[in-house]
């Protein structure tokens, strides 16, 4: 069975009602991202990044999967699919994906400020004095500026064995997730999805560009895949 990996960025989230990773102002809904998106930002001000992932919580679980989100379980069935994403949201896990792989974190989990090991499912707002059973503060499990990205040896080990490539909804300018493309096998082909796509078809052999939404480009890739057995 062949091995799709995709890779997901805010754009196939975005058509489920949650805002893509920053606004055209360089804002992240109303704030400097090294405000609620650092350590720095953390030590700073807790307060402040704790009610910024309650909010963003708070809109993920009012949210639902879109027919992008759908359609990539329908992949399942006949190749041996991973996802490896850099959204923090659960959408793919709530259309039934199996193999998701999340780079920056994840919304709906919690971890321990001193044991990066002790981590908790959660649903509710976090606040000061929420603490893990060592006692210490818990914070947003997710990967902000300036921290290692835990899961990049992972990804960087399951691009490698890829078939076929696809790329959804990505600027291609977030590092290290953009790097993965350069870890495929020669010649792997590429689809990329995304109505301003960042990068050229020449600038990979086997690169097809769609330049649609995810909504509308990955019914397109897919009914190609299959068609393809």
């Amino acid at each position: 069975m062949k091995k799709i990996v995709v890779l997901t960025g805010a754009g196939i989230s975005a058509e489920s009602g949650i805002k893509t990773f920053r606004d055209a102002d360089g804002l992240w809904e109303g704030h400097d991202i090294m405000e609620v998106a650092s350590p720095t930002g953390w030590e700073r001000n807790k307060n402040l990044v704790l009610d910024f992932y309650n909010k963003r919580r708070s809109q993920l679980l009012n949210v639902q999967p879109n027919k992008a989100h759908n359609l990539l379980v329908q992949l399942e069935k006949n190749y041996e699919i991973t996802i490896i994403t850099q959204n923090v949201d659960d959408l793919h896990e709530r259309a039934g994906s199996t193999n998701v792989v999340h780079l920056h974190g994840e919304l709906l989990k919690v971890r321990s400020t001193k044991n990066q090991q002790l981590i908790y499912e959660w649903r509710k707002n976090l606040v000061i004095g929420d603490v893990c059973e060592e006692n210490h503060q818990l914070r947003p499990h997710i990967v902000w500026f300036g921290e290692a990205v835990p899961l990049l040896d992972k990804a960087i080990e399951i691009t490698a064995m890829a078939d076929i490539l696809i790329i959804i909804g990505t600027s291609m300018q977030v590092y290290p997730a953009a790097s993965l493309i350069n870890f495929i096998k020669p010649n792997t082909p590429i689809y990329f999805i995304d109505p301003k796509p960042s990068i050229e078809e020449h600038n990979y052999s086997n690169l097809k560009i769609i330049a649609k939404n995810a909504s509308v480009g990955v019914p397109m890739v897919v009914k190609l895949l299959i068609e393809k057995l």
